[in-house]
């Protein structure tokens, strides 16, 4: 006989050197927060800040740097990842995909051009975890969407059929149990989780 196995789906917002994960399951009218945990994706504090470190090297020199970070992130991502996978299938949960949150979702430019811009810097240093993350999704084989951090309330209502207003009070309500930490990043990550059990199949890469 199969054991019917319930759906769950991750949201992750990423910072300097980590990400927020938030795992929800169950019905999307009901649902109920399954984990929480930060996965850590630098080893050193200049990973951090990837591009930061690279800023005033020769271009062949800051691409082999950020190569390695690239690469430290990628697989400190999947061990993380696949340590929350594990963790939720052994509780009954198969996840059905995983939402990363983005800033403007634009395309960058060559390396050359965002070194010479310090707010490219900026931007590049998120989409390097981002990206991460994003890798560690196709290594565990989890489909991936990546989600503006402005669109989301409104997609998710569009989706859920509730009110933004109602969807964050909802959300911020799931923390009182649960305690802390239950910041902005745990409330956005929880949010893009819920969206992650009804978004159709066709928005994840």
């Amino acid at each position: 006989m199969t054991v019917r196995r319930a759906p769950a789906a991750l949201g992750l917002r990423a910072h300097s050197g980590w990400a927020a994960l938030v795992a929800v399951g169950g019905a999307a009218s009901s649902p109920r927060v399954l984990d929480r945990r930060r996965i850590e994706m630098a080893d050193d504090p200049e990973a951090k800040q990837p591009y930061h470190a690279a800023e005033e090297l020769p271009l062949a020199k800051a691409k082999a740097l950020l190569d390695r970070f690239a690469r430290v992130a990628e697989q400190r991502a999947a061990a993380g990842l696949g340590a929350a996978l594990a963790d939720l299938r052994a509780d009954g949960h198969d996840v059905v995909g995983a939402i990363v949150l983005t800033a403007s979702g634009k395309r960058l430019p060559g390396l050359e051009s965002i070194l010479a811009s310090h707010a490219l810097i900026h931007t590049a240093d998120g989409e390097h975890f981002r990206d991460a993350l994003a890798f560690a999704g196709k290594q565990h084989r989890v489909a991936v969407a990546r989600i503006r951090e402005k669109d989301l309330a409104a997609e998710a209502a569009r989706c859920l059929g509730q009110s933004a207003p109602a969807l964050q009070a909802t959300v911020t309500a799931w923390g009182k149990p649960l305690g802390p930490p239950w910041t902005q990043d745990q409330k956005l990550s929880a949010l893009a989780a819920w969206l992650g059990l009804v978004l159709p199949a066709a928005s994840y890469s």
